[in-house]
């Protein structure tokens, strides 16, 4: 399946052509569970340029995507036909071609944004991935504690959300994303990892974000709101079917 993504206004003859081909989904047409398919889907999205999304079936890749990428897996682009496949590298290049004063920076202003969170798919990994009861509540309590310094982060304000002429003293954060109020390079990273555990949780262990992680909370919240990343997201079935086979049973 392809599809053209919307963009921030008239299309110039300078506009780059770009084709970003992400992970397709069980019916082999709709997004696939790939939070690195989602995170460049969601970089382009931000920067308001025009391109084009084509989902790969991983079954049945066509003689044309393994000539253009051969032993390659989504997610990968093109930009100008130049073929690009290293996540990273991919959205550092993003970032500094697609430039003020056309396209918007992404970069966030705090370094700490980049980090926040960053523990939080290993700790869900080895907790979905593991078939021990004996050894669940600790794997469990490693997640809700790498979770709880998220939220941490969330809540607590950076220094620009202070007024220092203020008579209020801001304790707690109001900000709708990582970095600020608006979305990240930072928030494209973690989104889609943190809506993957939170979907896969609940559905093979049972266990939910605690309500008390309000700023997790208030975070998911507002990235729900947001076209660039409901849009870009899979189906929660998607996400549960991708992890049928991951999620292991407790058995003794």
């Amino acid at each position: 399946m392809a599809l053209s993504a919307p963009h921030n206004g008239v299309q110039e003859d300078k506009e780059p052509h770009i084709e970003l081909f992400v992970k397709a989904g069980s019916d082999g047409e709709s997004v696939g569970n790939c939070p690195f398919s989602q995170r460049l889907f969601m970089v382009l999205w931000l920067k308001g340029v025009v391109f084009n999304v084509t989902t790969v079936d991983l079954k049945r890749k066509p003689a044309d995507l393994q000539n253009l990428a051969p032993g390659t897996h989504p997610p990968f682009i093109t930009y100008n036909h130049e073929l690009k496949t290293d996540v990273n590298k991919i959205e550092e290049f993003l970032e500094e071609v697609l430039a003020p004063p056309k396209f918007i920076k992404l970069s966030p202003k705090h370094p700490e944004s980049n980090t926040a969170g960053m523990d939080i798919f290993a700790k869900f990994s080895a907790y979905i991935k593991n078939s021990k009861p004996e050894t669940n509540e600790g794997l469990e309590r490693n997640l809700l504690k790498t979770l709880q310094k998220l939220d941490e982060y969330l809540d607590t304000p950076h220094p620009d959300e202070i007024d220092e002429n203020s008579m209020e003293d801001i304790k707690v954060s109001t900000r709708r994303f990582l970095d600020g109020d608006e979305m990240t390079l930072a928030d494209c990273n973690l989104l889609p990892k943190l809506h993957i555990v939170k979907v896969v949780v609940k559905k093979y262990r049972n266990l939910e974000i605690p309500k008390e992680m309000t700023g997790i909370w208030r975070y998911l919240t507002n990235a729900y709101g947001r076209d660039e990343f409901t849009n870009t997201c899979p189906g929660d079935k998607e996400i549960e079917m991708a992890y049928a086979d991951v999620a292991k049973r407790l058995t003794k």
